[in-house]
Order: structure tokens, then sequence, then C-alpha cells
């Protein structure tokens, strides 16, 4: 494990779940963390805590992904908050971890529903990672949350599953233009995993979690520290020359 001293990521959805983990991972490799939350501040000022605890220095700023007229805004804050709390003018990684799901069938599923998927996942990675360039440090790196849903199928969640093919596509592109300054951009495919996303479905119900863990190599559903630790991993300096990959972490499932 390398000690990542004076670098800083900022985690978006960092508050809960896999971004928390990441974040908490992250710290634990010598990493300062900005991470953002959507409604919750109780809870992002939690993690704050636990960063801290850990010895590291963290902000929690607020940020809809959903709602692209704010990213602009979003970026001027960060630079004052880099400037506060640091004395820089940059950040070192980016993680596009916030995320929404909704389960419904292809023939029921909303077009509301669509255009929120839309917006979180794919217009909010891209217009998102845009606004925030200038602040990215030349030589940094960028990881895009995907799903193993791009590579297999689970009926009810087709519109999630096309807005995250989308950001598999973009994170090459990405990888291919930002290359010029040294930034490599990945995607991180994680499978099923016991967290309260999209209700909590792989975590609260049974049947489920059973199905999925029969389905999986190493027999069991994913847990968020498994992701959480495969982000911290990939930002490692030693997978500094992994770069416009898609990463799955889900146990095999599938296979």
């Amino acid at each position: 494990m390398t000690t990542q001293a004076n670098t800083i990521v900022l985690i978006t959805g960092g508050s809960r779940g896999l971004g928390r983990s990441a974040a908490l991972h992250l710290a634990r490799r010598g990493v300062d963390v900005i991470l953002t939350y959507k409604g919750n501040q109780a809870e992002a000022q939690n993690a704050v805590r636990e960063i801290q605890a850990l010895g590291r220095r963290a902000v929690a700023l607020q940020l809809d992904v959903g709602n692209s007229k704010t990213f602009a805004a979003f970026a001027a804050t960060v630079k004052t908050a880099l400037a506060d709390t640091w004395q820089r003018g940059n950040f070192d990684y980016l993680i596009n971890n916030a995320g929404i799901g909704y389960h419904a069938a292809f023939a029921e599923t909303t077009e509301e529903q669509f255009d929120d998927l839309y917006n979180v996942h794919l217009k909010g990675t891209f217009f998102l990672t845009q606004k925030l360039l200038p602040l990215i440090k030349d030589g940094g790196r960028i990881v895009n949350l995907s799903s193993g849903l791009t590579r297999f199928t689970l009926p009810g969640i087709s519109a999630y599953a096309a807005m995250k093919g989308g950001v598999e596509v973009l994170t090459r592109y990405m990888a291919k233009e930002l290359g010029p300054r040294g930034i490599a951009v990945n995607t991180l495919a994680p499978g099923a995993i016991e967290t309260d996303f999209s209700g909590g479905m792989v975590r609260d119900n049974a049947q489920m979690n059973a199905m999925i863990a029969g389905q999986t190599a190493l027999g069991r559903v994913g847990l968020p520290d498994d992701i959480g630790g495969a982000m911290a991993a990939l930002l490692d300096e030693g997978n500094r020359w992994v770069n416009a990959q898609r990463i799955e972490v889900s146990g095999g499932i599938h296979i």
C-alpha cells in the first residue's frame, strides 16, 4: 500500500454507501477528502469526523449531481474550499460516484425516471467533470462508477444500465482527450452490493440476495468495503499506468 501524502480526492456522494467507504479507505492511505452530499448534512458531517479521526483533512459540500445548472457555482465553492483548507488551487483525484436507481420493467419505465437517471449518471458525470477540469491537477486521476449490469442483464434495470453504458464509453473519450494533461480515466463497475441503493433491494430482499450469491463465484453478495477498497487501490500510485479501462469488481458474477 502506497502512502499518498498531500493528496486530495473529491468524491461525489461521499457521505454514504460506496462513496463513504472509498473516502475512509483513501484516508487510511493518507489522502485528504472533499465529499459531496445531496441533502443529509448531518450524515456528511459524520463522515467528515470519521475521516478526521484517521488524521486526514476533510470537507463536505452540498451538491445535486442531477442539476447541472449548479455545477459552475459548485466548482467555485470547491476552489474556495481548496484555498481555505489546503492553501492549494487544485485537487488530485475525482471519483464520480453519486447515483440513484429505479427498479422498473422496460415497458413500465417512465420518461421522468429515465430523465432522472440520465441527469445524474450520464449528464452529471459529463458536465460536472467538465466544470471541475480547471481544478484537477495535471497527472491526476478520474474514476467513473459504472455497473456490472452493462455486461450482464437483470430485468427491471434497463434505463440505469443504459446510462452506465454511456459512462463507460465516455470514460474512454475522457482518457483520450485528457491524456495530454497526464490525467488517467478509468471505469470501476461494481456488481450487486448490500447498500440502501435502489431502496436496499439487494441488502433487504433475502431471496434476491441469495439468488445473486448463488450466481457469484465467491459465493456472496458484495459489501461496500469491497468496492471502497477497490476504488482506493485503483488510485494507488502502483496503478498509475492503468488508463481507459473498465474494471469490474463483482466477485465473479455470471462467469
